[in-house]
């Protein structure tokens, strides 16, 4: 999966939203979710192909049509642009593409976070303070581009010690056998292949940064609070789905084997990915991670290193010009909320009620 954001992201797909958003905002009984490959969002694949999220949709007498989209950043176009109700995304891609382009979105559900998807990776050293000087390979303005800032942190270096040069995923693992390319940010299934390569070493990994880098179901907000059936049969189905692929038997294991082959890998392959990943299965462990304060303390580090790199827009004054609200409180402009984390579907969930 290509978690990346581009600078032209929300501008072109904010070039369609006057067009496709009105419609977003009536009562209606059909509705449509995308989303792209990574480990954390096979289980809309599966619920799709298995007729849970139709099992539900039809609960509440509604349709919801679940789309894969083979680009990442073209789904969350596409979303913000008005042509889906619903994309999976990480926290700061909401954050800098539907939410900075003015289109109100909710975090319905909140799947997991990564804990050691995403990494650092040196060659011929194993401390990450050596990195200063060097240049480092990564997908620019992405998520390993804000971990590969989260590390510097830790020794005391900014960017400006090093020069970040704009790799695209499918080049990295190439790139890293060339004897120029010393040090790479990078993901699954792509970190994986690097460490396994001699002289490579993981100097820092998203476990370090837990609950940082997290990866979501989010919805537009006018249609959710206009079709509240919507988000209450999504969220049943997605938990249906966590109970049959945690299960520890073999309706398990046939799901993630399902999930594995169909993300292009094996079970090993995919339970390997799954360990690294801080899976939510259960519904009161989301809920219980969005009413935390660590979460509007994270989202106040992504808005600033969103806003230090551009991504909040041109118009932007500073790190809070897009408010973003959590139970814990609202980061930034309580007069321009455009990203909101809410519990309350999920509770639903938690306590039987959906």
């Amino acid at each position: 999966m290509t978690r990346s954001v581009r600078n032209t992201a929300a501008a072109a797909a904010l070039s369609l939203f006057a067009v496709l958003t009105p419609a977003s905002a009536m009562a209606k009984d059909s509705f449509s979710i995308c989303w792209s490959i990574y480990v954390g969002w096979m289980p809309w694949d599966f619920g799709a192909q298995q007729k849970i999220v139709d099992k539900w949709a039809d609960k509440y007498d509604i349709e919801i049509d679940v789309v894969q989209i083979n680009d990442y950043v073209e789904s969350i176009n596409q979303y913000t642009a008005g042509a889906y109700d619903g994309c999976a995304m990480t926290n700061m891609d909401a954050l800098t593409i539907p939410a900075a382009g003015g289109v109100d979105s909710t975090a319905l559900i909140v799947g997991d976070f990564s804990n050691g998807n995403d990494g650092v990776v040196l060659k011929g050293t194993d401390e990450l303070a050596d990195i200063k000087g060097q240049n480092v390979n990564l997908v620019e303005l992405s998520v390993s581009h804000y971990l590969l800032a989260r590390a510097l942190d830790t020794v005391g270096l900014s960017e400006k010690d090093l020069t970040v040069v704009n790799t695209s995923d499918a080049d990295m693992v190439s790139a890293f056998t060339t004897d120029d390319v010393t040090a790479v940010a990078t993901w699954n299934p792509l970190l994986s292949e690097i460490t396994a390569m001699p002289d490579s070493h993981k100097v820092f990994d998203s476990s370090k940064i837990p609950g940082e880098i997290i990866d979501l179901m989010v919805v537009n907000t006018d249609t959710l609070n206009a079709n509240p059936d919507f988000g209450k049969a999504l969220t049943g189905a997605w938990y249906e789905i966590m109970a049959t692929m945690s299960a520890d038997n073999e309706a398990g294991k046939a799901a993630r084997t399902f999930m594995a082959k169909a993300s292009g890998t094996d079970l090993a392959g995919y339970e390997a990915q799954l360990a690294s990943t801080r899976m939510f299965y259960q519904p009161s462990e989301a809920v219980a991670f969005v009413n935390s304060a660590e979460l509007k303390d994270t989202m106040q580090k992504v808005a600033e290193f969103s806003f230090e790199h551009g991504l909040l827009g041109e118009g932007a004054p500073d790190a809070g010009f897009v408010g973003i609200e959590t139970p814990a409180g609202v980061f930034g402009s309580d007069s321009n909320i455009q990203l909101r984390f809410i519990p309350d579907y999920m509770a639903m969930a938690a306590d039987g009620t959906l």
